[in-house]
């Protein structure tokens, strides 16, 4: 039993074609819907990936996993014999799936489908001492855009992160992959390090939605586009301790976030991995610029 695909994340905010441009200015690309939610995906995928709907401030509206063939069942069985309720869908959600709520009350769907896989990308052609790929061709590319492939993770503030360990772990199948005790916890439901990550905050709340791109040129390339689109300096680009991906985080009109990243740690199912505890110094980055002081400020908790 287990969900096996991070699927999709909603959004409830006060201006959806503000929202609407940030994300495609982000890289993603609409996907037309008839229920009044402005729907984006990554250009080489079919299925959304972000869903934003209207509300009076910005929250999670719900998060999507997919849990295909028979897991679909054996999750819904799980929460039958964890005693958590399904529950009815919040206003204007899509159809199908099971619904319920995690410890923190985030809705949560499960959905009995696979998640989208994006076409793969050419080799990296890069030299490095006493390895040399690329002969006869200059490296530095052409002026481009960041294109997200695919959605990665999202990280969630929680002011119950055992709780809420143990419900995505016990009840939904994810794996704990690593974690700083008390601050913040990584898990996983595809070979990806985390496609949940849970916070530590006073209340619950959505800090980013995390998307990967091709490489570290194409980080920065979107980093630089976000500069000039006059949105303000984010995080990054840097590379994390935990997962060891390479990012860079661009600030949203709503005091959350949006990231890039590439080459994020893989564990197949197969794999003996043993989650860690690392220490606090550990918990955001090895490199990369000083981290802005209201990064990890849940803004859901203000007025």
């Amino acid at each position: 039993m287990a969900v096996k695909a991070l699927l999709h994340y909603a959004l409830e905010i006060p201006d959806q074609t503000v929202g609407e441009k940030f994300y495609t200015g982000f890289g993603l690309v609409d996907e037309p819907g008839r229920d009044g939610a402005v729907r984006l995906r990554p250009a080489a995928l079919k299925r959304e990936t972000v869903l934003l709907y209207g509300g009076p401030k910005k929250r999670l509206h719900h998060v999507a996993f997919g849990a295909p063939g028979a897991e679909f069942e054996a999750t819904r069985e799980s929460l039958r014999r964890a005693g958590v309720s399904e529950v009815d869908p919040p206003r204007g959600a899509p159809e199908g799936g099971a619904w319920t709520r995690d410890p923190d009350g985030n809705f949560v769907n499960i959905r009995p489908e696979a998640g989208d896989v994006p076409p793969a990308d050419p080799a990296l052609l890069l030299n490095s001492p006493g390895h040399v790929s690329r002969i006869g061709v200059r490296g530095c590319p052409d002026r481009f855009e960041a294109r997200p492939r695919r959605l990665g993770h999202v990280l969630l503030f929680s002011p119950n992160l055992d709780r809420m360990i143990d419900f995505y772990t016990r009840v939904l199948g994810m794996k704990l992959s690593d974690r700083c005790p008390g601050i913040i916890a990584f898990l996983r439901c595809t070979p990806d390090h985390h496609n949940l990550a849970l916070l530590d905050s006073r209340g619950p709340g959505f800090h980013h939605g995390s998307f990967e791109v091709g490489g570290i040129d194409e980080i920065a390339m979107g980093m630089q586009r976000a500069h000039e689109a006059g949105i303000p300096v984010g995080w990054g680009l840097g590379r994390h301790v935990i997962g060891s991906n390479f990012f860079y985080y661009v600030r949203d009109p709503w005091g959350s976030w949006a990231e890039y990243f590439h080459d994020i740690d893989h564990i197949p199912e197969t794999c003996a991995w043993q989650p860690r505890d690392f220490p606090p110094e550990d918990a955001l980055y090895r490199w990369g610029p000083p981290v802005p002081e209201d990064f990890g400020l849940n803004r859901e908790l203000e007025g």
